[in-house]
C-alpha cells in the first residue's frame, strides 16, 4: 500500500521545481509570445491552436478563454482550436492521413495575418510536426509549447516554451499555466479588461 502523504508531498514539490526551472528559462519566450498574440490580434488575424489529447484539451481551452472571457466579460478575441470539428478530422484522417488533420485546416483556414499555437509535450507528434511545417508554407508565423528538449518543434516553431522536464505531467502542467497568463496579459495588453 502506498504512503499517500509521502505521494503527495512529492507530486508537490517535484511540480514546485518545474515551476521554478519554467521561471528561468521560459521568460523570454514568453515575452515573445505575448508580443506575438498581440501583433496577431491587432493586425485582424486569429489565433489557430491545435494538439493531441490533453494537448487538444488545452488547444480547446484557451481558445475557449478568449472567444469567451478569461476574467471579465469583454469583446472576444479571434481564436479557433482546430480539434473540435469532428468531421473534418475523422474525414481527413480516413481520406489522406492522421498526419495531416491540421495542416489540411490551417491550408483551407490559415492567412498570413494568423498565428499557428502548436502544443505537443514530446515535440515530436507528426501532425504537429505537419501543421508547422504548412503554417511555413503559407507564411503564417508559429510559437509553440512542448517539454524537454523541445523534439522536432524548435526548428518550426519560434518562440517555443519548452519545459525544462522529461515528465508529461509536469510539461502539461506547466503548458496551461503558460497559456493562462499569455490570456490574461493578451486581454490586459489590448485594453479589454
Amino acid at each position: 500500500m502506498m504512503n499517500l502523504e509521502a505521494y503527495f508531498d512529492a507530486e508537490v514539490s517535484a511540480h514546485q521545481a518545474t515551476l521554478q526551472a519554467v521561471a528561468v528559462s521560459c521568460r523570454a519566450d514568453f515575452e515573445k509570445s505575448l508580443a506575438l498574440w498581440i501583433s496577431t490580434i491587432r493586425g485582424g488575424g486569429k489565433l489557430l491552436f491545435c494538439g493531441n489529447g490533453g494537448s487538444a484539451g488545452d488547444a480547446q481551452h484557451l481558445a475557449t478563454e478568449l472567444t469567451v472571457r478569461f476574467k471579465k466579460d469583454r469583446s472576444p478575441i479571434a481564436a479557433l482550436a482546430l480539434t473540435t470539428d469532428t468531421s473534418s478530422l475523422t474525414a481527413i484522417g480516413n481520406d489522406f492521413d492522421f498526419t495531416q488533420i491540421f495542416a489540411r485546416q490551417i491550408d483551407a483556414l490559415g492567412a498570413s495575418n494568423d498565428l499557428l499555437i502548436a502544443i505537443s509535450t514530446s515535440g515530436k507528434s507528426p501532425n504537429i510536426i505537419q501543421a508547422l511545417k504548412m503554417a511555413r508554407h503559407k507564411k503564417i508565423n508559429a510559437m509553440g509549447f512542448s517539454g524537454g528538449d523541445g523534439g522536432e518543434m524548435p526548428a518550426y516553431a519560434d518562440p517555443l516554451l519548452c519545459v525544462p522536464s522529461q515528465v508529461a505531467a509536469r510539461i502539461q502542467e506547466m503548458h496551461i499555466m503558460l497559456g493562462q497568463m499569455l490570456c490574461s496579459a493578451l486581454e490586459q495588453e489590448l485594453g479589454l479588461v
